[in-house]
């Protein structure tokens, strides 16, 4: 053994890209000489295409193992290969194979789907001749899903009387459709979208071999290894190792881009990694993330505060800023 260690993923992709979104609708909206345009997005529609939050993914990994061959001469690769069928998860049963290419809506239009699957009626008071309103059961501010089990009909009157305090009528909703948010399925989801771009990247590399998890536990109880990412990413690889007690490493990858207006201060840069005592004792460890060079200052997020404008005399530097963070696992 080697070396073992956990990449940790970025999950603020899908965020920055409505962002951007925002953005630019805004700008166009104000470009009142500029004729509209529809469908000309033509990267978003190609064939094969996978969500920019899940391709950084996986070429956040091959950026690792790439890293990690320019140390250690790598021939062969592990990988779990797991199959999830989400379509069974949400319908509840074994679908057919033409049923996974019929929607599992009464219309591809989400808001008249759940019009016509609640009777085109208010589900709360049952009043049918008035104004409709689709209402997130679970919202979206606490991540709750845009599917047709988390939404629900509900009047005018109906849908004001839950602003605000969604939260008390969730279980009352999700009681009266026999649904859930399926939320806890995007994890699912993102295993299966973008594997075989993944597994065809790997053999470009070298010899690929596929996995199961049942076969992963199975070695892991048998050799008695305690369970973790790591250690589960031992056992992938089928040899039994002579001892699993060595440093385990977090992987960060970082973006590339970098919008700080400063450069550095006192040799500190943005997205170093530094460590600060205040005077009462406590030492919090995170990433700059601001500078301020007229007052020798920072700002740096770490797991348990965001530390603003601190003494950069004072500051420990403990990691320079490099595409990719290679941390001890307590931090």
């Amino acid at each position: 053994m080697l070396f073992k260690g956990t990449i940790e993923q970025r999950n603020d992709v899908k965020h920055l890209m409505e962002a951007r979104r925002g953005y630019r609708h805004y700008r166009r909206f104000h470009k009142r000489y500029r004729p509209a345009r529809f469908n000309n997005r033509s990267s978003s529609k190609r064939s094969d295409r996978i969500a920019p939050s899940i391709l950084q993914k996986r070429q956040a990994t091959l950026r690792v193992i790439k890293q990690i061959n320019k140390w250690i001469i790598t021939t062969s690769y592990w990988l779990e290969d797991v199959a999830i069928d989400i379509r069974a998860l949400t319908d509840g049963f074994k679908s057919y194979s033409w049923q996974y290419q019929k929607s599992n809506r009464l219309d591809e239009n989400i808001r008249k789907a759940v019009i016509m699957r609640d009777g085109c009626k208010c589900m709360e008071c049952g009043r049918s001749n008035c104004r409709l309103e689709v209402h997130h059961i679970k919202p979206r501010r606490l991540n709750g899903s845009n599917t047709v089990g988390n939404l629900i009909t509900l009047c005018e009157n109906c849908h004001q009387k839950t602003e605000g305090k969604e939260e008390l009528y969730m279980p009352h909703f999700f009681d009266m459709l026999n649904s859930s948010d399926n939320k806890n399925l995007n994890y699912a989801s993102h295993v299966m979208i973008g594997k075989k771009w993944l597994r065809e990247q790997l053999s470009q590399l070298g010899i690929l071999y596929l996995t199961s998890g049942g076969d992963t536990a199975n070695k892991r109880i048998d050799w008695c290894i305690t369970k973790s990412h790591s250690n589960d990413a031992i056992c992938i690889t089928d040899l039994q190792p002579d001892t699993c007690n060595i440093k385990d490493w977090v992987i960060k990858p970082m973006r590339r881009q970098s919008k700080a207006k400063a450069d550095n201060v006192l040799g500190i840069k943005h997205r170093d990694l530094v460590s600060y005592t205040y005077k009462n004792g406590e030492t919090h460890t995170g990433y700059v993330t601001a500078l301020y060079p007229e007052l020798n200052a920072l700002n740096f997020q770490s797991p348990t505060k965001h530390c603003k404008k601190v003494n950069a005399k004072k500051c420990r530097l403990l990691w320079k800023y490099n595409k990719i963070y290679w941390l001890d696992n307590v931090v």
